[in-house]
């Protein structure tokens, strides 16, 4: 059984757009946007990745933090809303090593854990690519910009939640 929010997945947008059926991804983006981030004006497809985006650095975040090895993060196995599924093979951390992968086909470390936040990144962008069917790519890129900073500060806040410590700050 799945629980998800969503299983809009990246990958969907990709297809619209590679077939060049705009208007397709203008029904998908609409679809999504209504559903999960209401509070965005219609056809906001910059803000529409803006909020992926920062769902995406908070879900990477809390992997990192937890030592999680997602095994397959392409842009199939990750959804609009943030949430976790289609790991493929996944582990957690037996003791810190960066370049720890949990697929066994994965010999040159594509999704290694210290690599996630970059697969992440990665998949990103082709999502933000896809939306150019529908969008300006100068907000998109905005958007995409965003990642670093949002992935740091959930980063931040994920190691602060597991180690049950309050922020001093900076």
């Amino acid at each position: 059984v799945r629980l998800s929010h969503s299983h809009i997945r990246f990958g969907t947008f990709q297809r619209a757009a590679y077939y060049s059926r705009r208007d397709e991804l203008t029904e998908l983006l609409e679809h999504a946007r209504a559903n999960y981030y209401p509070h965005l004006t219609e056809g906001d497809a910059a803000g529409f990745l803006h909020e992926v985006v920062q769902a995406q650095a908070k879900l990477c975040a809390r992997w990192v933090a937890a030592g999680f090895v997602h095994g397959v993060l392409n842009t199939d196995n990750l959804n609009v809303t943030g949430e976790s599924f289609d790991y493929g093979p996944w582990r957690f951390l037996p003791s810190y090593q960066p370049e720890f992968t949990a697929a066994y086909f994965d010999q040159t470390g594509l999704y290694a854990f210290a690599r996630q936040p970059e697969a992440v990144f990665w998949a990103l962008t082709q999502l933000g690519g896809a939306l150019k069917l529908v969008s300006e790519a100068e907000p998109l890129t905005d958007a995409l910009n965003g990642f670093g900073p949002a992935y740091i500060r959930e980063l931040r806040a994920a190691f602060l939640e597991r180690l049950g410590v309050l922020s001093l700050g900076e």
